[in-house]
């Protein structure tokens, strides 16, 4: 099979993403200047952290030799489409490890469905299995179940230390632009890498999707992982996650909608919004000093 060594000279991304300014009295009348990070326009089929977190991972791979590419997610991740997409225009076989083997033999959903159409193999795995996949031996059985077995493995969400050089890339890009820079967080991977990349005084600023207080320690262990230690000033706003990973109730696709109408681009509602959102209500809380510059970066699209 003839692959690139490098896969951005097949996946062709469109670094550095576009910085635009929105002018919103929700931000405005607090004196907080508010700038989108576009990311989810780096590639068409890689938006944002996708690209930046599986571009290193897939160069391993590539160059490594590895017969195929292995990750995991459940019924609706947008890493595992995100990764699927990637073994389509790279050439490189994948395999999906996905969550739930109740699953197994159902009709797949529009997410599972498209990552099978980008050729990639689906595996369904029972969820105490899945939950120990980061034990050697439980993997290593998930693996061969799977026939996949000395295959290239990228770990739920695609947060691991390579993932955290290509985030903090995105850092590099924000240096001198931006105060305070949010992203919302699924597995601290972005924030990690983010926060390591920008300028000293600039300030990272994570917001959690999912119900649960294990990211910090999970996110120190990736910097650790990449880096040997802390790196960059980063923090946590809790409790904006509306009920959990994928819950999108009736007000928060409200005011999407509405940010949406008034500022003429999609928001992606299990990331984006829950981004947004915190960060009006913590700009209205005071939370930002007058004269703040905010970039809150759009990791996804709908």
């Amino acid at each position: 099979m003839n692959r690139s060594p490098d896969p951005a000279a097949v996946l062709q991304p469109r670094p550095p993403s576009p910085l635009v300014e929105v002018r919103d009295e929700r931000f405005g009348q607090y004196g907080v200047r508010l700038l989108l990070k576009r990311d989810d326009l780096v590639h068409p089929e890689l938006p944002g952290n996708k690209w930046r977190k599986l571009a290193p991972n897939l160069r391993a791979a590539v160059e490594g030799g590895f017969p195929c590419v292995v990750t995991f997610g459940g019924a609706y991740s947008n890493h595992l489409r995100a990764t699927a997409a990637a073994g389509r225009l790279l050439g490189m076989p994948t395999v999906g490890i996905v969550r739930g083997d109740e699953l197994a033999g159902r009709p797949l959903n529009d997410s599972l469905a498209r990552c099978a159409a980008d050729g990639m193999r689906l595996h369904f795995v029972t969820r105490s299995e899945y939950r120990r996949k980061a034990e050697p031996e439980a993997l290593a059985r998930v693996l061969a179940g799977a026939g996949a077995t000395g295959s290239y493995v990228v770990p739920e969400g695609g947060s691991n230390a390579l993932a955290l050089q290509g985030c903090a890339e995105l850092g590099r890009e924000l240096r001198g632009m931006s105060d305070v820079v949010a992203v919302a967080c699924g597995t601290g991977g972005t924030l990690a890498g983010l926060a390591a990349g920008l300028a000293p005084g600039q300030r990272a600023l994570g917001v959690p999707v999912l119900a649960g207080e294990f990211l910090g320690a999970e996110i120190r262990s990736l910097q650790q992982a990449a880096f040997g230690g802390p790196a960059g000033l980063w923090s946590l706003a809790e409790g904006f996650h509306h009920g959990g990973y994928a819950r999108v109730p009736a007000v928060l696709d409200e005011f999407a909608a509405e940010f949406e109408e008034r500022h003429g681009f999609a928001v992606e509602r299990i990331y984006v919004a829950k981004l947004l959102w915190a960060l009006a209500a913590l700009t209205e809380s005071g939370a930002f000093p007058p004269g703040t510059t905010l970039t809150a970066v759009v990791t996804g699209r709908p």
